[in-house]
């Protein structure tokens, strides 16, 4: 038979405890009271329940608590993070404890204090601020990559002229020229330091071309201060990723992409997939399923763009970007979408071992091999 926990058996079986703790889910701790309340006649069995079921059912309840709690992901409206989006609309998105709570950044670094902080279980966030994560002590691991070489340098209309020759040594030039003509500074904008767009930006003008930095003015912002920023024409260029590109390309015919991914930081590590170290030892089921659809969904963009793009247009954006241009801009991505993780450790190496280089890595250097995880991938890839 099943007994409430009413006010009277609280008071009369439950006088060494917290009466309040007892508010928890009836269905865990029925089956106990049921037993303890029928031998209750007895105060040896009384005794028993206390010292011996009570602490027993408080554990159940705490187990359960844990187990079904939602798992919380956060991501930013973009390109990058599109497989998160294709799981959700396709329900491969595994529901441990029910739908996951998502939470949206827009930057890297603001996601890493989230992950400092002790919140998020999942994370698709940039290479760069999964190191300074790691490097400050958050327990993650990457588990999966989502693209590579996924920056680009947009200028607009007065500062795009300077790079139109496409001679190297031009565009060494090309912001102390628009300096002298212009009487001040570009305006450059790029994503907060530690974040992947700013490494590979520093890495383009103090490796590639060899730009005198003095000569432009590096602010740094968000996605949606970046876009609005260049759709005003408040900037003259900056380090964006899709499906900001492809928007600022059609809004600004005058605007022009500079250099891609591969131009920037050849074979640059982009956004990846993090999981909690806690999860991938408790919930080893979850992490893999979560890899299955992963795998799913980076094939999906790679292959069938028109098929991704809806469910993709849902959550950058706003939702308010045509379809159109979210296919265009997923198609604009092909090659780079690439889901083992195996393939960036080399060049995550090299990213961090820049950053060190160049004064702007926060906090120590992380041990790269052992931040991933690639036993998952490598099951579910096989």
């Amino acid at each position: 038979m099943q007994i409430a926990l009413d006010r009277d058996f609280r008071e009369r079986f439950l006088p060494e405890y917290d009466r309040k703790d007892m508010q928890t889910d009836s269905s865990i701790i029925t089956g106990c009271v049921d037993c303890a309340y029928f031998l209750s006649g007895k105060k040896k069995m009384k005794r028993l329940f206390i010292r011996v079921v009570l602490p027993l059912m408080f554990a159940l309840a705490g187990t359960q608590s844990a187990v079904s709690a939602p798992i919380e992901v956060g991501y930013m409206p973009i390109i990058p993070d599109a497989q998160l989006f294709i799981a959700l609309e396709q329900g491969t998105f595994p529901k441990d404890g029910g739908a996951p709570k998502l939470v949206q950044f827009q930057s890297g670094p603001a996601m890493v204090q989230a992950l400092l902080a002790g919140q998020l279980d999942v994370a698709y966030v940039g290479i760069g601020p999964a190191l300074v994560a790691r490097a400050k002590g958050a327990d993650i691991k990457v588990v999966a990559s989502n693209i590579v070489e996924q920056v680009s340098f947009v200028a607009l209309g007065e500062l795009a002229p300077y790079f139109a020759s496409g001679d190297p040594a031009a565009a060494a030039s090309a912001f102390t020229r628009f300096a002298k003509d212009k009487g001040r500074q570009a305006i450059v904008a790029s994503y907060p330091k530690g974040a992947v767009p700013e490494a590979a930006l520093q890495y383009w003008l103090r490796n590639r071309i060899r730009a005198d930095v003095s000569q432009l003015k590096l602010i740094y912002q968000g996605e949606s201060q970046i876009q609005e920023s260049l759709l005003t024409g408040a900037i003259d260029g900056a380090v964006i990723l899709e499906p900001t590109t492809t928007n600022v390309l059609g809004k600004s015919p005058k605007s022009k992409v500079i250099a891609r991914g591969s131009d920037l930081f050849p074979k640059q590590p982009g956004a990846v997939l993090l999981v909690r170290e806690k999860i991938l030892r408790e919930q080893p089921a979850f992490v893999k399923a979560l890899l299955a659809a992963h795998i799913s969904a980076t094939k999906l963009l790679e292959n069938e763009p028109a098929k991704a793009a809806p469910m993709v247009q849902k959550y950058v954006g706003g939702g308010r970007l045509p379809v159109k241009l979210v296919e265009q801009a997923i198609r604009n991505s092909k090659g780079q979408f690439v889901a083992d993780p195996n393939t960036i450790i080399p060049a995550t190496l090299a990213l961090q071992k820049f950053q060190a280089d160049s004064g702007t890595l926060s906090g120590p250097a992380v041990d790269v091999p052992k931040m991933f995880n690639t036993t998952f991938y490598d099951a579910a890839a096989h």
